[in-house]
C-alpha cells in the first residue's frame, strides 16, 4: 500500500466533497452538508480562496483529507484552524490521518503560526485518543455558537 500526501487541487473538489458528506454520515447529521459542488470549489480555488488542504492518496485513489484556513486570535495571533480531517471508513487504522495530521502540523509550524486548533465531538472516542497522543489540551469552556439561514 503506497500512500502519497499532497496539497489538494481543483479537481480533486468532486470526492472532497464526498469525504465530508462520508463524515456527516459518521457524524448522523448527513442533511447538515448544504454547501454547493460551486461554492465549494471557489472557496479553495477561485479569487480568493478560503480554505487549504491535503489529501491522501492511496496506490492512486484519493482515500482521506485534511482541510483548514487561517483564523486570527487576538490573544494568540495566526492560527491553523483544522476544519476536518477525514479518513474514508475502509482506510481508517492504517497510518493515513496521522500522516494527514501531521502534514497539517508540519506547514502550520512551517508558516510560523501560534499553534493549531480544532473541534472534536465529545462522543468520537477514537479521534479524543488519537489528538491526545499529541497532547492536545482540551477545552470544555467553551460552546459552540452559530447563526444560519439568512
Amino acid at each position: 500500500m503506497k500512500t502519497t500526501i499532497r496539497k489538494a487541487e481543483a479537481a480533486d473538489c468532486p470526492q472532497l466533497l464526498e469525504l465530508v458528506n462520508e463524515l456527516a454520515r459518521y457524524e448522523k447529521a448527513p442533511e447538515a452538508v448544504t454547501v454547493t459542488m460551486e461554492e465549494f470549489v471557489d472557496a479553495g480555488f477561485g479569487d480568493t480562496p478560503v480554505w487549504e488542504a491535503f489529501v491522501a492518496e492511496v496506490d492512486g485513489a484519493l482515500v482521506g483529507m485534511s482541510l483548514f484556513y487561517i483564523r486570527y486570535s487576538t490573544w494568540k495571533g495566526r492560527r491553523l484552524y483544522l476544519e476536518d480531517i477525514i479518513v474514508t471508513e475502509n482506510m481508517r487504522g492504517k497510518g493515513i490521518g496521522k500522516l494527514l495530521f501531521e502534514e497539517t502540523l508540519k506547514l502550520c509550524r512551517g508558516r510560523q503560526y501560534s499553534g493549531m486548533v480544532w473541534q472534536v465531538l465529545d462522543w468520537n472516542e477514537p479521534a479524543i485518543n488519537f489528538y491526545k497522543k499529541y497532547g492536545a489540551s482540551f477545552d470544555g469552556g467553551w460552546m459552540n455558537v452559530s447563526l444560519d439561514g439568512w
